[in-house]
């Protein structure tokens, strides 16, 4: 579904602090990444995508099917900003190792839409990430700038610029090892519109949203974050969450409290490819 204006969810957006995750991980056989407009059909070599819209509009994404039994998608944005250089240099931490391993531990699957700019700060773990069969790696652009104006205080990208942006992204993700990203955008902020979503056409990407905030962002109640998982999460459902130890540090305890709980309800967790996959195979 595309809409015709932009969707912003508050709650899980983060301005230019926001920051990101990695650590090491096993090798695993490595997908294609977008370099032309991409087949909504899947097949053994491309990653799923849903079809583009109406004159090549980029597709939006926000959940799988409600039919589809008990799954559910988490996914984590790695949020670093082109202008954060200075205060990671200043030994702030934008990545969150011990959330990795407790998804390694928990053998939870999940998307990872990570910024250039943070594959350029944490190139080794940005590959460990891209080499580990348990995740995926998504394009959350290259500056964290925002496509609308507006976005919760955001610098914005120009128009002339937005496709640049992402293609900045695709190239900081390879050169840091990541083998073959996944040809999905996640906005920064969640903000777009038409002429964001007309900008990025060609690119052959699903933009990615959601349907469930975790509201993990800033936050130091972890049993609250918890709690607002549990209460959003429906069939096909795809949340939010955010992987660093400055902006978002109880997330790494709420994946300890909502999993279990959430297998224990029936669920099963997958990647957002999966969603989208299912979601093609009733078309």
């Amino acid at each position: 579904m595309i809409p015709l204006v932009r969707r912003i969810t508050a709650l899980c957006a983060l301005g230019a602090a926001l920051s990101a995750c990695g650590t090491n991980g096993p090798a695993h056989t490595v997908r294609p990444a977008p370099g032309r407009t991409a087949s909504a059909s899947p097949s053994p070599t491309r990653p799923p995508v849903l079809a583009p819209g109406p004159g090549g509009l980029t597709p939006v994404f926000e959940h799988g099917p409600r039919d589809l039994g008990k799954v559910v998608a988490f996914t984590f944005d790695a949020d670093m900003t082109a202008d954060e250089g200075p205060r990671a240099a200043a030994g702030e931490h934008f990545d969150n190792p011990k959330l990795i391993s407790t998804l390694r531990t928990l053998k939870v699957p999940a998307t990872i839409f990570m910024t250039g700019r943070w594959a350029d700060e944490y190139p080794a773990e940005a590959r460990s990430l891209g080499h580990d069969p348990r995740f995926e790696v998504a394009n959350h652009s290259y500056s964290h700038y925002a496509f609308t104006a507006d976005c919760y205080g955001l610098p914005t990208v120009s128009g002339d610029g937005m496709k640049a942006d992402v293609e900045r992204a695709y190239t900081s993700l390879r050169k840091a090892g990541v083998p073959n990203p996944m040809p999905y955008f996640r906005f920064p902020g969640g903000c777009y519109d038409q002429k964001a979503l007309r900008a990025l056409s060609g690119l052959g990407v699903t933009a990615i949203q959601w349907d469930v905030v975790s509201g993990d962002a800033f936050a130091t109640n972890a049993d609250a974050v918890a709690q607002q998982v549990m209460d959003g999460v429906k069939p096909g459902s795809l949340v939010i969450m955010h992987c660093t130890r400055s902006a978002a540090p109880t997330t790494e305890q709420v994946v300890r409290t909502v999993v279990p709980k959430l297998r224990k309800e029936g669920y099963r967790f997958v990647k957002v490819s999966e969603l989208i996959r299912e979601t093609n195979s009733r078309h």
